[in-house]
């Protein structure tokens, strides 16, 4: 009798356990924290992405992995985040950070890319599979998406329009430290100041820099239309937005989870990009708004400033950023865009 109640309990337990996979099919997988931190304020759109990302990975998971997002710059700098990440003291970062991936920064030349359609080409390209998988052989990062990191750039300072790219020379222009922005600026004879993005709002209060250039959602988030009057919609630049992830973190996951967060992560910036072009013109409408002066150059003029901007594609080689065939290689993925 023992015996037969026995097996009638271990029965019992196993078809329980039967059920219980049934209705989540992930309970043995164990469960992880995936702690994410990233500068950008609630408005951004890399801020609403990724509340999208953590919610579609708590659902798809069925809460087994748990995504704690803390934007806003709260967790330090870009630059102090990424080296949280690849120390394993938080698991990832969203954000155009490239001191880890310098060669990340062959997406950023001058005038590259002109629309959303050639972006989306060359951040999906099998050259930027290549340069991204990289990543994890000399920083301990895995990125498990790239996108756009805010649209396209635009010029601003205190000091006149930015009509011709002469009207840049001798202004202080604020860079993150980007080699290619640095390049850009120079090519045109501004100097440049570094001043972290955190920083910014006071640096070109205080006038530690003249003028400074990001995209207008950007400008509309962090409020830099208050301390700004001349901007030049100019789309000299997009940055990718590499979501970088802790090696050791994402090979410790389960095969099913790497799976759905990659899944969540490409979605996420399908959503980024969307929002991107869809607050573009509002943002730029909040500081016409704000009094500021917004110049448009005409085709001639912007032609101009794409001249004086063509050295930046030879040093950009000369600096081992890419080769030449891979500056060939974007290009031609550009030009087959755009039909030529």
């Amino acid at each position: 009798m023992k015996k037969l109640i026995a097996v009638i309990l271990s029965a019992i337990m196993a078809l329980s356990c039967v059920a219980a996979l049934a209705e989540d099919p992930f309970a043995a997988l164990g469960n992880y924290t995936m702690i994410v931190g990233h500068a950008q304020p609630e408005s951004n759109p890399r801020y609403i992405s990724m509340e999208k990302f953590a919610a579609d990975v708590a659902e798809k998971t069925n809460g087994h992995v748990t995504v704690e997002v803390f934007g806003n710059g709260q967790l330090g700098t870009e630059k102090e985040m990424l080296e949280q990440v690849v120390q394993g003291v938080t698991q990832g970062m969203p954000g155009g950070q490239y001191d880890f991936s310098p060669r990340l920064l062959m997406f950023t030349l001058p005038f590259l890319a002109n629309n959303r359609e050639e972006v989306t080409a060359l951040l999906q390209s099998d050259l930027a599979k290549k340069v991204s998988a990289e990543a994890a052989e000399t920083t301990g990062t895995v990125i498990i998406n790239l996108c756009d990191a805010g649209g396209f750039r635009q010029f601003s300072n205190n000091t006149r329009p930015l009509t011709k790219p002469e009207d840049l020379k001798g202004l202080k222009m604020r860079t993150n430290g980007m080699k290619t922005i640095d390049l850009t600026f120079q090519a045109m004879g501004a100097n440049t100041v570094s001043v972290p993005y955190a920083d910014l709002y006071m640096g070109l209060k205080t006038s530690i820099a003249d003028g400074q250039e990001n995209p207008w959602v950007n400008v509309e988030g962090m409020k830099f239309y208050e301390v700004q009057k001349y901007f030049t919609e100019v789309n000299y630049q997009f940055h990718p937005d590499p979501f970088y992830v802790n090696a050791e973190w994402w090979a410790s996951l389960p095969a099913e989870f790497q799976a759905i967060l990659s899944e969540c992560a490409t979605e996420m910036g399908e959503y980024n990009d969307q929002l991107i072009d869809q607050n573009s013109d509002a943002a730029k409408q909040v500081v016409v708004d704000a009094g500021c002066e917004v110049y448009v150059p005409t085709a001639e003029e912007l032609a101009a400033f794409q001249e004086a901007c063509q050295p930046v594609y030879s040093q950009v080689v000369t600096e081992g950023i890419c080769t030449q065939a891979e500056l060939e290689e974007m290009l031609a993925i550009v030009a087959a865009v755009r039909g030529e």
